[in-house]
Order: C-alpha cells, then sequence, then structure tokens
C-alpha cells in the first residue's frame, strides 16, 4: 500500500504550515550557485500543492520569504524576486486548473511593483476557486504581525473604542493576517533545523512539530505523504490528558 492510500481522509490537518529550508545547502552540495536551489524550490512547491490537493487538504501555508530575508545580499534577493515574478506567472494556470485558491499574509507593501502586481493579478484570478488555498507567507514574520495587532489595539483602546477588558484572544487573532484562515495543526520544517524562525508564533500554539533533514528541493509528494501519516499517529490533547481523549 502507498503512502498516500495510508492516509486517513477523515484525519487530515486542515491546515499545514511549512517553512521551506535547504535551498541553498542544496545547491552548494552540488557545486551550484544558491539560485540553483530557489529554482529546483519552486518545482517542490508545485508537487507539494499537487500533492496536497490530490488528498484534499483544505490550507497550506508556505514560509516564501520573511523580512528576515531582506536582508540577505542584494544579489540574491534580487533574484529571489525576479524567481517569484516568474513562478507566479507560470504556476497560475495549474492553479487554476487544480482549483487552488491563493492567499497571501505578510508586509505586502515591502515587495517590489512588479512582484506585487503579479501576485495581485494572481489572486484575482485564483479567488473564485474552492478547493485547496495556498497561502503565501511573504516579507512576512511572526514579530512584525503581533506588533501590528498590538499597535492596532493600543490605537483602539486610546481612541475610546475599545476597553482594556474587551481584548480577548478572539479578539486579538481577528487583528492578525491569519484572522480568515484555521490555525495550522501541522507545522513542517525542512532541511534538518529545528527551530520555528519567527514563522506564525501565535498560530503555531497548539501545532504538532514536523521537522526532517531533507533540504526543501529534495522535498515532494511522498515526503509530505510521510509528515501527515506521522500527525496522524499523534495524541493531540489540547492540555487535556489521554484518558480524557478517550
Amino acid at each position: 500500500m502507498s503512502l498516500k492510500e495510508q492516509i486517513d481522509r477523515n484525519r487530515l490537518p486542515q491546515h499545514v504550515a511549512i517553512i521551506m529550508d535547504g535551498n541553498g545547502r542544496w545547491a552548494q552540495a552540488r557545486g551550484e550557485d544558491r539560485s540553483a536551489g530557489h529554482r529546483e524550490g519552486v518545482v517542490s512547491v508545485r508537487k507539494v500543492v499537487e500533492a496536497a490537493v490530490a488528498i484534499g487538504l483544505r490550507y497550506l501555508t508556505i514560509y516564501t520569504f520573511s523580512t528576515e530575508n531582506w536582508n540577505r545580499p542584494a544579489a540574491e534577493v534580487h533574484a529571489l524576486m525576479a524567481l517569484m515574478v516568474a513562478a507566479i506567472q507560470r504556476e497560475t494556470p495549474d492553479l487554476m486548473r487544480n482549483n487552488v485558491r491563493l492567499e497571501a499574509i505578510g508586509d505586502l507593501d515591502r515587495l517590489p511593483a512588479e512582484v506585487r502586481a503579479t501576485l495581485e493579478e494572481c489572486l484575482r484570478e485564483t479567488s473564485g476557486n474552492t478547493g485547496t488555498t495556498l497561502v503565501l507567507a511573504l516579507s512576512y514574520s511572526a514579530r512584525w504581525e503581533i506588533l501590528r495587532a498590538t499597535r492596532e489595539l493600543a490605537e483602539a483602546v486610546r481612541d475610546g473604542r475599545l476597553r482594556p477588558e474587551e481584548v480577548t484572544e478572539e479578539l486579538f487573532s481577528d487583528h492578525l493576517t491569519t484572522r480568515h484562515l484555521p490555525d495550522p495543526d501541522l507545522m513542517i520544517r525542512t532541511g534538518g533545523e529545528q527551530r520555528i524562525s519567527n514563522f506564525l508564533l501565535w498560530q503555531l500554539s497548539y501545532a504538532e512539530l514536523y521537522f526532517t533533514d531533507t533540504y526543501w528541493p529534495d522535498f515532494r509528494e511522498e515526503e509530505l505523504y510521510t509528515a501527515i501519516l506521522d500527525y496522524q499517529h499523534r495524541e493531540r490533547r489540547f492540555g487535556k490528558t489521554g484518558e480524557q481523549l478517550k
């Protein structure tokens, strides 16, 4: 029985978030420029999205570009931005064919105009799709998002539109960029590192974490299915005891 056939479709995580790590190290191990790893990483995105569609995953968020990535060498950032434009344009027909809706979270105003325009066109074109929702975390960091939400709530209190005691977890969540998304059930990080790297810190509070040594350019359908099967063998207690769940 294949890994795909072993997956219990009734116990799928509703939302999977992925930190795609290892592009540069994948390329360096092959004596190639880091950009080669980023290009191959785009292929992995396509394969993983197709795998998510095949099993009926509802939400898939990928950490595409963090606010910290702006600090990388200018040449690499420029190459990443150019690759992003080309990838979005090339993949839009496949997203339409697979009924995938594209969304984006992050400080999108920092993106170059060409990237932003290409992204907005794809968002519009796929907005009516009803299958898997693919969320790109672009120019994103959790601290930026949490600070932004805190400022919005503080301004509301200052202006008399909100009382401090009215600030709840639900209200705070409503001021995050992910307010229209369920919290991730499973977070996958490739590339061998075991940290969250400023990604969805609020939303990952009760997510199951899965780390793999596989570099992102080598992470394809079977690796996603392996992670989901691992998730399905875990007991999710949310603070309760195992006996309570039984």
